[in-house]
């Protein structure tokens, strides 16, 4: 390697990481479901009942806890 270059990093495939990253919150999404469908049932029939800024906030609270895991565990 020349003095001055940098080496290069190939870049990541799309695949190499978003079909692991799916396929695991497939997995975990399908926990409740099928360890409890009643449970689930019932959480998901109170979660219609939310109005759309209460269903926001949810997923505001989710991706940012998603990405501070991410940021704490990289």
């Amino acid at each position: 390697m020349a003095i001055g270059k940098q080496a290069r990093r190939h870049p990541v495939a799309l695949g190499d990481i978003l079909v692991p990253a799916l396929a695991l919150m497939l997995l975990i999404e399908g926990l409740l479901p099928f360890a409890s469908p009643r449970t689930w049932r019932e959480a998901f029939t109170r979660m219609t009942q939310l109005n759309d800024g209460q269903i926001r906030f949810m997923g505001l609270i989710s991706m940012l806890a998603g990405l501070l895991l991410l940021l704490l565990f990289r």
